[in-house]
């Protein structure tokens, strides 16, 4: 940045009606911190172990061919240098992953007519925050609209946050370029990482918004791709209010529920945070058709998911 133009923006900062100007402040002083480029597994590991201590898999539980050759321009600032222009599918792990673990080199995407195609970078952003470590953009040119990736396989060794087992070898078919997204993830999130009241960043891709103070318990509801209202507005209590989280409560009673609030908002990833303000144990979350879309703006279909048990 020009040392002229730094001063300006500082000022306008802290001045209203600035948008664009904080924005640009931000993306100069923003540092990728959270993506590889390496073409080749770098991980040396004696981990073998393909299920956790409670037997639970080490899998994948979707790829999402969401963009063709379309990531916006921004993504060279945020998500991996180069980015723009190329195309993007967020790859969801069971297990939290261990980013020293992770390179570019660890994935291999077969179209459906065999080719293998080129992955130039990966990352774990926007879904970074706490609790949110599965999700893994991939970057590159390994696919179009004509010959769509059909297979994401894991070729390196890739270890969960905790160590203890490794997704080398694990595979997932990809969901098409124009299908909407899906829930593939609900869990109970625990309450050391709930945040209540936190603001998000002003910058997207810098964290999100936190459930209210009064909230009971948060479940967090993960979709195959980043999602927005039509027109890729963040979404509010219009789309949101369209939730329904099934809990048992005492003697087995079971109760259908809407959040009173969403959190984890405006940090442009694939996560929200349900804000409960009721009792009970959490069993599945639901989302009617319609009302979300990726950002090829393709809309979402129902969907329901079971919670997963807590890692």
């Amino acid at each position: 940045m020009k040392p002229f133009i730094l001063p300006v923006l500082m000022l306008c900062v802290f001045m209203t009606g600035c948008d664009q100007a904080r924005n640009l402040y931000l993306l100069a002083n923003h540092e990728i911190i959270l993506d590889d480029a390496s073409p080749s597994d770098t991980t040396l590991t004696d981990v073998t172990a393909n299920r956790d201590n409670k037997g639970r898999p080490a899998r994948l539980l979707s790829a999402f061919f969401g963009l063709d050759d379309a990531l916006p321009g921004l993504s060279n600032f945020v998500i991996c240098d180069g980015a723009g222009g190329k195309d993007g599918m967020p790859v969801i792990f069971s297990h939290e992953i261990d980013f020293s673990t992770l390179q570019a080199g660890d994935f291999k995407v077969t179209t459906q007519s065999g080719s293998i195609g080129e992955i130039t970078c990966i990352t774990l952003a926007p879904a970074d925050d706490d609790g949110e470590h599965r999700t893994v953009l991939l970057t590159g040119h390994y696919g179009t609209i004509n010959d769509q990736p059909a297979l994401v396989e894991v070729v390196g060794n890739l270890l969960s946050k905790d160590n203890t087992v490794n997704f080398k070898g694990v595979s997932i078919a990809v969901t098409a370029l124009e299908k909407g997204p899906s829930l593939v993830l609900a869990e109970v999130v625990p309450e050391q990482e709930w945040e209540l009241g936190k603001l998000a960043s002003p910058f997207l891709f810098g964290g999100g918004s936190g459930c209210p103070i009064t909230t009971k318990q948060v479940v967090r509801a993960t979709w195959a791709g980043g999602v927005t209202k039509p027109g890729g507005g963040e979404i509010n209590n219009l789309e949101w209010q369209h939730y329904k989280v099934t809990i048992i409560q005492d003697h087995g009673r079971e109760l259908e529920v809407t959040p009173f609030a969403l959190g984890d908002l405006g940090d442009g990833d694939n996560n929200h945070e349900l804000c409960l303000d009721v009792a009970g144990v959490p069993k599945s979350v639901f989302f009617p058709a319609g009302y979300l879309t990726d950002p090829r703006e393709d809309l979402n279909p129902e969907t329901k998911i079971e919670l997963s048990e807590s890692l």
